[in-house]
């Protein structure tokens, strides 16, 4: 019995240690900024093919009224592409 949960133990560590080597893999290829796809798979939540006010996070919700280049409350994948890209802060030099 004891071999037994022991075997069923590790089988699931091996599941637990799969998945997050696959976590890390992700994470790993997302260094760069998202994709427009990503964006809105992630933020339009209702599948409309447009990002709402109430759907944008972060700087793209600071943002909204500079994407939504024809004002009608929604960014539209063609208004992301147009946006202005963000300015990143510059790297200070260690002195």
């Amino acid at each position: 019995m004891k071999k037994l949960i022991l075997s069923i133990s590790l089988v699931i560590l091996g599941f637990m240690s799969v998945n997050a080597q696959e976590e890390n893999n992700e994470k790993e290829k997302r260094k760069g900024p998202p994709s427009i796809e990503q964006i809105f798979k992630d933020l339009d939540k209702d599948e409309d093919g447009k990002i709402s006010l109430k759907e944008a996070k972060g700087r793209l919700k600071k943002d909204f009224k500079k994407v939504d280049l024809n004002e009608d409350c929604f960014i539209t994948k063609e208004e992301l592409k147009k946006a202005p890209k963000p300015k990143r802060p510059e790297k200070r030099e260690n002195n």
